[in-house]
């Protein structure tokens, strides 16, 4: 055993133990204190930085990788910024995280009282029911009295026939019955919600939703960042700490049911329910995240040909799943297509059918670290997958945070030709979120500080040297070097290849897209004319394009509230044909074509244009 010390984190008002085993990344992604690290620890993206206030560290490098020198997410003016996950304790320690770490989540609140209402088919069926007492003269067992009163044979779940005996003898032989395929999954009071929770486990955050089953309203929404970031923003990262070690998945396993229980926990808190009331639960995710929670082994999704474990639907028992639910309750899992194409984009599919529907050709795109693209024409579906990674949502970008208060989320040119930033919060800038990026290329690109393509250019007021290499200055100690654009290049160039090769798969051009329907979180802050001014997306009349937000949690609350909808979604998924783009001829050729920039578009005035 290595020896122990202690880290105290004064800014949270923590301590936690640390192994000199063990670099500072670890110790904190082991007690839940959170430091943003896009790679998961492995050292190559510098978001981890940490000041070491007092105590000793030891690099655990041959190289002092640490340093601030090597460290381009580092706030400057301080000599002790190091990346967490390159030193170990070799004392106690006082640590300082950086302020980009510690940010507060400003669009992802609790919401109550949302304005919508479910058309409801749902699979539980709840029913107040009141029986005549036992005597001795009838003396059935509480399972058969039920049934009879009912008026037709039940199965039951062994947590709800302990639970039967006390609920009937507490309620005075009334009390109400959840049954789902004419099982007693569970029973409750008279008087008790009956609840659902809807989950969309992403890649970078976890949205759910509570729903009333009685009256289809949503009673309140919530998104948390998935704490499995921790082991790397992006999916490859997940899938290889998973492979290398079966601790890994256990804990990346566990960190999506805790993800899960915590909505569910702080949800119900907020209406003034329990856990215990939630009867159902759907789940959407990209096939890793599906695997990730299931348990299921994703070596063999991590590396060509990227197959699945299983792609098919499921209803599993929640307490299976590690879900704090009522005792019996079901969770239905929605069905992948196929490679990481998952039951997320199933579901987007089910939210903007109305959309795509009525046109002939459409494009249904969920951006985000994996990018999911349907090219839809005739009714007849083309899917795939891009390996955007996160660099469009802020992650691997030396100044990258998540949107949060101080994070620059629109950056333009001014009349008279200066870089202008708005921030979340109308604070100091502390960081870069995804919409600020693609605004940022976009900027630098139109006002001509960066060529066509990608080199920013010397000489230039903006241009600044950070680590020896050139970076744009946004805002005081907030830049955007050469490998930030560098990494958005790989990131719009998959995007639009996919949506190139899918478009000559189906002997079609960009002008025959009637409708280009952006999905996901971060594609309802994108602006749009920056995307198209990078030529991540194509330049097609701005009224083709429709931004609809997490269209996948607008499906998977569907898909809780209806049985209809769950077989839409089953015939949707089948539907899709898959392709593995990799394996196409000219993708790579293509790819490297669509690298640069494009010219002609006026400058970005930083101003976002609604959908």
């Amino acid at each position: 055993m290595s020896t122990p010390h202690t880290l105290r984190f004064s800014q949270l008002d923590r301590q936690i133990p640390a192994e000199e085993s063990e670099s500072l990344f670890q110790s904190a992604r082991r007690s839940g204190v959170r430091i943003v690290g896009a790679c998961g620890g492995r050292g190559t993206c510098g978001t981890c930085v940490v000041h070491i206030v007092e105590g000793e560290v030891a690099h655990n490098q041959s190289k002092a990788h640490g340093e601030l020198a090597k460290t381009p997410g580092a706030p400057p003016g301080h000599k002790k910024w190091v990346q967490a996950c390159r030193v170990s304790a070799r004392s106690d320690c006082t640590v300082e995280v950086a302020p980009r770490s510690l940010a507060p989540v400003v669009r992802a609140e609790m919401e109550t009282g949302v304005a919508e209402t479910l058309p409801l088919a749902p699979a539980v069926e709840s029913r107040e029911i009141t029986l005549p007492e036992a005597t001795l003269a009838d003396n059935l067992s509480d399972h058969e009295r039920l049934a009879r009163a009912l008026g037709f044979p039940i199965g039951i779940d062994l947590a709800a026939a302990r639970q039967l005996p006390g609920a009937l003898r507490d309620g005075k032989w009334s009390l109400r019955a959840h049954l789902k395929d004419r099982e007693l999954i569970a029973t409750s009071r008279i008087g008790r919600p009956t609840l659902g929770l809807a989950v969309d486990l992403g890649t970078t955050n976890a949205a759910a939703f509570l729903i009333d089953l009685v009256t289809g309203q949503v009673l309140a929404k919530l998104g948390i960042e998935n704490p499995q970031v921790a082991w790397g923003a992006d999916l490859i990262s997940r899938i290889n700490a998973a492979v290398k070690s079966e601790s890994a998945a256990l804990e990346l396993r566990a960190a999506a049911q805790a993800a899960i229980n915590a909505l569910a926990h702080d949800l119900c808190h907020a209406v003034g329910a329990a856990t215990d009331d939630i009867v159902d639960v759907a789940v959407c995710g990209n096939t890793a995240m599906h695997h990730l929670l299931l348990g299921l082994p994703v070596g063999q999704l991590g590396r060509a040909p990227f197959v699945a474990a299983l792609a098919a639907a499921l209803d599993l028992k929640a307490r299976d799943l590690g879900l704090n639910t009522c005792p019996g309750a079901y969770v239905h899992v929605v069905a992948n297509v196929g490679g990481f194409v998952g039951g997320d984009h199933v579901t987007a599919l089910l939210a903007t059918e109305e959309r795509w529907a009525s046109a002939t050709t459409s494009i249904v795109m969920d951006i985000g670290t994996n990018t999911e693209i349907s090219l839809i024409h005739n009714g007849e579906f083309l899917t795939a997958s891009a390996p955007s990674g996160p660099a469009l949502e802020g992650g691997h970008i030396s100044c990258g945070m998540r949107a949060a208060e101080g994070a620059i989320e629109r950056v333009g040119l001014s009349a008279d030709g200066r870089i202008t930033v708005e921030v979340i919060g109308g604070q100091e800038a502390i960081g870069l979120c995804g919409s600020g990026v693609l605004d940022a290329v976009a900027t630098l690109h139109s006002a001509g500080i960066m060529d066509d393509r990608g080199r920013l250019l010397a000489g230039h007021a903006d241009v600044i040297e950070v680590n020896g290499k050139r970076a744009a200055m946004l805002a005081p100690n907030v830049y955007f070097t050469q490998d930030d654009i560098r990494a958005v290049q790989l990131a719009k160039a998959a995007i639009r290849t996919a949506v190139d090769m899918l478009l000559q798969l189906a002997g079609l051009q960009e002008q025959d897209i009637e409708r280009f329907i952006i999905a996901g979180a971060f594609g309802a802050y994108i602006d749009v004319d920056s995307g198209i001014a990078t030529g991540l997306f194509p330049a097609l009349p701005r009224e083709r394009y429709v931004q609809v937000g997490n269209a996948a949690g607008v499906g998977v609350r569907r898909i809780l509230a209806s049985t209809d909808a769950r077989a839409r979604a089953d015939v949707l998924a089948r539907g899709c044909r898959y392709i593995e783009l990799s394996t196409m001829a000219e993708f790579q050729k293509r790819f490297l074509q669509r690298i640069g920039f494009p010219r002609g578009f006026p400058p970005n005035t930083g101003k976002r244009n609604q959908a």
